[in-house]
């Protein structure tokens, strides 16, 4: 299987999938553990992907969605963005909507929470 062929796979295959340097438990960057750290204080259940465990898909990744760096954030197998991206959709409430109008559960409550730990 093709590192193409395994990130599609995974990213339809998820409602939301993180890929990441280290893994959600254990983020091995500062811009991974941002992000991993918004998803899992809102809750979100998610895939991650660690892209220091393969080559081919640290690589790959950026290939796919023409984006050179990572975090990459999907939802519903469309690429979101990186941790700039996310922060910002975080702080505005767009994160929010994406996730309400693509069905993904998530804790209104923390979501405020951070917004109001960064006004």
């Amino acid at each position: 299987m093709t590192a193409e062929t395994q990130i599609k796979d995974t990213v339809t295959s998820n409602d939301v999938v993180l890929f990441m340097k280290g893994t959600k438990t254990m983020p091995q960057c500062g811009f991974s553990s941002r992000v991993a750290g918004v998803l899992n204080f809102m809750g979100v259940e998610y895939a991650d992907v660690n892209v220091l465990a393969d080559d081919e898909i640290r690589q790959g990744i950026k290939d796919y969605s023409d984006w050179p760096t990572i975090p990459q954030l999907y939802v519903k197998g469309e690429f979101v963005g990186g941790c700039d991206i996310i922060t910002e959709m975080t702080l505005s409430g767009e994160l929010d909507k994406l996730f309400d109008d693509q069905g993904v559960t998530y804790d209104k409550d923390a979501a405020e929470k951070i917004r109001a730990a960064n006004a």
